[in-house]
């Protein structure tokens, strides 16, 4: 059965909906790589975890709009993105409507399962970015413990797993914990947006230890050179105290 999809605009930014009035992605229409959702801003919060040219290899598991994608082939030019979207539809508006970038050496779109995607292939990706669920904002699959048990096994050794999750459903907390116990303990989770939208990050490889001042520093060449403006997560991160001495550890 295939999705209502509806596309509505309103002051230079075009928005993509599932059939009801919650915006499932927007686009400003000047800026079609940028980011203009918090949430989605707030899946790239791995960029602050690693120096460039990292990420190589990307893995994004939701279309959407495409926001994400185009912001990975717009600014991470030496990354390889491979974007898996469940229908087709979201496919074809995308091209259409939110001006994502043909398939090409270093872009691709696979139409399929992303838990199925994760579980069944063995490459592997240094970001995992996983945006992905029903009409009825359900994650399904995408949110139990062997589908991030597998997520950790196909991250490179500096790798991340940026979730989006819902905050405010009954299955946000146990989402939080099929991540913490797959990835050992090695979560952060950002505080929920206005929106609802909470964003997980999960780490493998070696042991993170960052100051507060040195993310501070990142999220201003992320801001300068890219547009991405991490500094009021940092902020709300800093408020809710999860960042016991100004160290981020993970």
């Amino acid at each position: 059965m295939s999705l209502p999809i509806d596309i509505s605009e309103e002051a230079g930014i075009r928005y993509l909906h599932f059939g009801s009035d919650w915006v499932q992605g927007a686009m400003r229409i000047r800026k079609p790589w940028a980011l203009e959702l918090v949430y989605t801003r707030e899946m790239m919060a791995g960029l602050l975890l690693h120096p460039a040219p990292w990420p190589k290899k990307v893995l994004l598991i939701g279309l959407g709009a495409g926001s994400m994608a185009k912001f990975v082939h717009h600014h991470l030019p030496e990354a390889r993105c491979t974007v898996v979207e469940i229908a087709p539809e979201v496919h074809a508006v995308a091209r259409q409507f939110f001006r994502l970038p043909e398939d090409s050496a270093r872009f691709q779109v696979v139409i399929g399962d992303g838990a199925e995607y994760v579980m069944n292939h063995d490459k592997h990706w240094d970001l995992i970015a996983v945006d992905g669920f029903d009409r009825n904002a359900r994650p399904g699959d995408l949110a139990t413990l062997p589908f991030y048990q597998a997520c950790w096994s196909r991250l490179s050794e500096r790798g991340v797993l940026s979730v989006n999750l819902f905050s405010r459903s009954r299955g946000y907390k146990t989402a939080l914990n099929n991540i913490r116990e797959a990835f050992d303990g090695r979560m952060l989770a950002l505080p929920p947006s206005e929106t609802g939208n909470g964003i997980a990050l999960a780490v493998r490889g070696a042991a993170l230890e960052i100051r507060l001042a040195e993310l501070r520093e990142r999220a201003a060449t992320l801001k300068a050179e890219m547009g991405l403006d991490l500094g009021p997560t940092l902020d709300r991160l800093e408020k809710a105290g999860t960042l016991p001495d100004d160290l981020l550890r993970l």
